[in-house]
């Protein structure tokens, strides 16, 4: 079986070969049977330890794009850092405090440091702006080995869609895209040339592949734009995002696979109430907005980052009430013990929740 072929798992590494799977989960059945009197059982392997945070510095900090900055982060101590696959995603603690993912845009290859690409976003609750203003060389910060919700499987031809600051998951997709000599495009989509950061750099992996847009384009023509039974990739606003998997013909293109840059619109969810513990305020939460943006409006120092309920940055205890987890980090133990994710978890029409907030 080749290895390479298949996609990486949440961190970035090679899939395991399936016979090998069978072969170690039929061992699990079977040494406890020989827990027989007069045959020596085969020990329990113990579970896997705990990882420690990584360690960086900033090593780059210069601005790339109208707003937007790029930032190089190395090990301290020169070390090789933890590898990774185009899609990854890396969870930075600020100096602050602050939690924020940022889609990993440099070269897989280089394993000397890790480039990101953060727009400034005056409303977005100040994790841009502490990394414009004080994440200088030299700053010192931690963060969770990179993990991947958004492999790139290297179909034979694919279609690359970035919105804005989205092009930085899709830049690595282009570079190995290049490498393996794979019938890719990428299209570009921003409000104007100056505000979109790496021109230069994918113009330089095939300029007749590259193409760059600053005027309104329907998702149909942008998906016009695919080879033939294409896999399209596609990471940008969510506007963007739904436009795009609207006009998606499965006829037409072969597979679609997205990431959005923030939450989710919210189509079915209905009107809920949230306390803030036993004696505390009462809260209303609408059918169209999430519990943590009503929230934050009386706590605003209320922990958050990924909008889409995977990192868990945002997690309180509930006390009382019935909810709808909606969530992708919630093991049924941890919801069994009260935790809830107020970024995508709700509850039905009229119930109410008391939090320990």
């Amino acid at each position: 079986m080749d290895l390479e072929a298949l996609p990486p798992d949440l961190y970035g590494r090679p899939q395991p070969d399936g016979f090998l799977r069978r072969m170690t989960a039929f061992s699990d059945w079977y040494d406890p049977m020989l827990g027989r009197p007069g045959l020596r059982r085969s020990p329990r392997r113990p579970g896997p330890r705990p990882v420690a945070p990584l360690q960086l510095v900033v090593t780059v900090h210069r601005l790339v794009a109208e707003d937007v900055v790029e930032l190089r982060l190395g090990d301290p101590g020169g070390g090789p850092l933890p590898g990774w696959q185009p899609g990854a995603r890396i969870e930075l603690t600020l100096p602050s405090g602050k939690v924020r993912h940022y889609s990993l845009c440099g070269d897989p290859a280089d394993r000397n440091s890790y480039r990101i690409a953060v727009r400034h976003l005056p409303d977005g609750g100040g994790g841009s702006a502490e990394i414009h203003d004080r994440l200088h060389p030299g700053v010192r910060l931690t963060a969770r080995r990179p993990r991947n919700g958004f492999a790139f499987c290297a179909e034979p031809a694919v279609l690359l869609l970035a919105g804005g600051i989205g092009i930085t998951p899709l830049l690595p997709m282009a570079r190995q895209a290049q490498h393996l000599g794979l019938d890719w495009r990428l299209v570009h989509v921003g409000r104007s040339a100056a505000s979109m950061p790496f021109t230069e750099e994918l113009r330089a992996l095939d300029p007749s592949r590259v193409e760059f847009l600053t005027e309104l384009t329907s998702a149909a023509e942008l998906l016009a734009r695919a080879p033939r039974g294409a896999a399209v990739y596609c990471c940008g606003p969510a506007p963007m995002l739904a436009a795009v998997q609207q006009a998606y013909d499965p006829a037409a293109v072969r597979a679609l696979h997205f990431e959005r840059f923030g939450a989710a619109p919210i189509l079915d969810g209905q009107q809920f109430t949230v306390q803030l513990g036993e004696d505390g305020q009462q809260l209303t939460v609408p059918a169209d907005r999430s519990a943590l943006d009503v929230l934050r409006e009386v706590r605003p120092e209320l922990p958050y980052s990924c909008h889409q309920g995977f990192c868990g940055t945002c997690k309180v205890k509930l006390s009382s009430g019935t909810p709808v987890h909606r969530d992708r980090r919630l093991t049924e133990e941890d919801r069994a013990a009260g935790a809830f994710l107020p970024c995508v978890s709700r509850a039905a029409e009229g119930e109410h929740l008391v939090l320990e907030v």
